[in-house]
């Protein structure tokens, strides 16, 4: 099954922009295009725009991830650099998310702060905290 560019668009929550940009960037390069050069793609190209996505969520810059294009087309003679790639993302992510949990301890103190301090009526309940209700 072929897919349009604004049908891809909406399976992948992406806009057709970005789509025409990741082609204009080199990310796409395996995209069919009919002879009026419309892109259509395949299910498989759907699959590569979801690891696209998933490498652009942890932060990698567009030239990294057209490193990581190139190499899956160089076949299996960039296997190491592709699983090195995908480990280090995995250290980034590990990363992001202990980052997160802290944020999400801080959320869930000033929620407990502010939940206490409306039941009593006064931020005075926590004078003596150290985090300020600011």
């Amino acid at each position: 099954m072929k897919y349009s560019i604004g049908e891809v668009a909406k399976k992948l929550n992406l806009t057709a922009y970005t789509l025409r940009y990741y082609d204009k960037e080199g990310l796409i390069p395996f995209v069919e295009r009919t002879p009026n050069g419309i892109r259509m793609f395949k299910e498989s190209d759907l699959d590569a725009l979801k690891v696209i996505e998933c490498l652009k969520s942890t932060g990698m810059p567009i030239k990294e991830i057209k490193n990581f294009i190139d190499w899956c087309s160089e076949g299996d003679a960039s296997l190491q650099q592709r699983y090195d790639l995908f480990m280090e993302r995995k250290a980034t992510v590990f990363a992001q998310m202990e980052e997160l949990e802290k944020t999400m301890e801080l959320i869930e103190h000033k929620c407990n702060y502010y939940k206490t301090a409306l039941d009593a009526g006064t931020e005075e309940i926590h004078k003596n905290n150290k985090i300020e209700g600011f």
